[in-house]
């Protein structure tokens, strides 16, 4: 779709009126308001085959033909904030690289992976989100910064390719909420991270800044933001075939087991009842040839008479 392809650019997709521009980031937006699909340029039966588009009554069209994101250009798959603060032998702040050259560390951040050609995890999805708010209580791990609303049994539901962003973030230990931290100021000594690398002091500055309460005591625990996978559409040379899915092991939507799924799930009734349809079958099959050969012989016989 890019130059190299269709030579489309944003605004072919997101047509804009009057500033008011279709399609919701929903790591920051929850609501079902204002989104583009590919329905909304390709009917919600393209592909002039019935088994195919009967697909997109519960498959998103991103999940066959976005197989991969971040073709080319690594993303960032984990931040780990609890590695932030280190200083070289100089006392000066650390900057590390893998071998693409992306950030592996940075003082002022942490610890970073990176990935492309990544394969996109699945979820139910309905187009709505909740997020963990400042005031929300942290009771089971991985926190879900955003989490996206979705299941099998909801009639707006689909399976969606999502990026997993996964990480470390601070929070209060003994109120059990996520933290708030000063990053920035233009000098030394103010309590702003990126400043100072010093932990207790940009929670303690951050905290006050919010006007929010805090214990003086923190740690750092594991979190996920979802990210739907919307761009970085393949030809259709390389979408997903069938068997992607629809195979005994390590499918594509291996994680989803809250539906029976043709080819992946065993469940005994169904075996059960399709061996015993095919043994009727033949045995009706069977009956059938044989009554045709006794009425055969019988017709001839008569015929001798």
């Amino acid at each position: 779709m890019g130059e190299d392809g269709l030579n489309m650019v944003c605004v072919d997709c997101h047509k804009t009126v009057r500033h008011n521009i279709p399609g919701r980031c929903y790591s920051v937006s929850g609501d079902n308001t204002n989104r583009l699909t590919c329905e909304s340029c390709h009917s919600d039966a393209p592909h002039n085959d019935r088994i195919l588009d009967y697909h997109n009554h519960k498959v998103a069209c991103q999940t066959c033909h976005i197989p991969v994101y971040a073709k080319v250009n690594g993303t960032t798959m984990y931040w780990d904030w609890s590695a932030a603060g280190r200083r070289d032998e100089f006392g000066n702040p650390i900057k590390e690289y893998d071998a693409d050259h992306n950030y592996s560390y940075l003082s002022i951040k942490g610890r970073f992976v990176f990935d492309n050609m990544v394969i996109p995890e699945y979820v139910w999805f309905n187009g709505e989100a909740t997020h963990f708010l400042n005031d929300d209580t942290v009771t089971t791990l991985p926190v879900q910064i955003n989490r996206l609303h979705g299941s099998y049994v909801d009639s707006a539901s689909k399976i969606w390719p999502v990026k997993v962003h996964r990480g470390k973030q601070p929070f209060d230990a003994v109120t059990k909420k996520i933290l708030s931290a000063k990053l920035f100021s233009h000098n030394y000594g103010e309590g702003a991270f990126w400043m100072d690398l010093d932990w207790e002091a940009a929670l303690r500055e951050g905290m006050a800044y919010n006007e929010r309460e805090y214990s003086g005591q923190y740690e750092f625990l594991p979190t996920e933001v979802y990210w739907p996978v919307n761009h970085m559409v393949s030809k259709k040379e390389q979408t997903l075939s069938c068997e992607s899915c629809h195979v005994r092991n390590k499918g594509r939507i291996a994680g989803l087991t809250d539906f029976y799924l043709p080819g992946r799930d065993y469940h005994k009734a169904i075996d059960y009842s399709g061996i015993l349809l095919i043994i009727l079958s033949l045995a009706g099959i069977l009956v059938h040839s044989v009554a045709r050969v006794i009425c055969k012989m019988r017709n001839a016989k008569n015929c001798k008479l």
